[in-house]
């Protein structure tokens, strides 16, 4: 692959991301199936992609499909507990297999991705880790030696920019979560108020107390308040 067609791919990219900057989605999932459709688009080899989560736990959670297969393998990995894309998320930033048929590492994963999918070759990039989770990147062909250096070239430039793109989603996320916390708590805090005859930072206090004691976070309490017809001050 030519200089200028990896320029190409990281200005489309690249425009995928501004666009995501100046409207922001309310479905993250949809905005990274759509960023991992785009890496199937840029990538010839590929004809499947995903994202997966991986959870210091050994769960997996796959945010983002391009197609039923995608989502298949990542059940294979939980299940056999090993896969290229477990190793990307947790140790290594880029893993490749070029044929399942004779890959030697994972054995259980590759019999398994034999015997119920028609993907021979696959690549994975790690997208972020913090203490908790990984995410990983991946793409998959049918055919074995599908992904040569020019399609690991193009993963990685596909991959660094949905890392970007994650990171501001979960950004814009948090932020919106954090609006609707600030909201629940003021609207339980008025009922408080308005019921009990007390001010805004006794009432405060009395849902912070209710939190405490129950080991509750302090949204969910507030929004038991709201829904609850009789709310009980301490």
């Amino acid at each position: 692959m030519s200089e200028s067609r990896h320029q190409v791919i990281a200005l489309q990219v690249a425009d995928l991301i501004r666009d995501i900057q100046q409207n922001p989605p309310t479905d993250i999932d949809a905005a990274l199936t759509e960023l991992t459709e785009s890496g199937v688009t840029y990538i010839p080899a590929a004809q499947h992609g995903g994202i997966t989560i991986a959870s210091s736990d050994g769960k997996l959670h796959t945010v983002a499909a391009t197609s039923e297969v995608a989502t298949l393998l990542d059940k294979i990995q939980q299940r056999c507990g090993e896969g290229p894309c477990l190793t990307a998320a947790w140790e290594q930033h880029v893993t490749k297999i070029d044929d399942v048929e004779i890959e030697q590492r994972w054995p259980a994963y590759c019999r398994d991705a034999r015997e119920e999918t028609p993907v021979r070759s696959i690549m994975a990039f790690q997208l972020y880790a913090d203490n908790k989770t990984m995410g990983a990147l991946n793409y998959y062909a049918e055919e074995p030696y599908a992904f040569d250096a020019d399609a690991i070239e193009a993963g990685l430039i596909v991959a660094t920019h949905t890392a970007l793109a994650w990171n501001l989603l979960r950004r814009d996320q948090q932020f919106r979560s954090a609006l609707a916390s600030r909201d629940i708590i003021g609207q339980a805090k008025g009922m408080m108020m308005e019921r009990y005859k007390i001010d805004a930072v006794q009432a405060f206090e009395v849902l912070k107390k209710l939190s405490q004691s129950s080991n509750t976070p302090l949204a969910e309490v507030a929004r038991e308040v709201i829904q609850s017809e009789h709310p009980v001050a301490d």
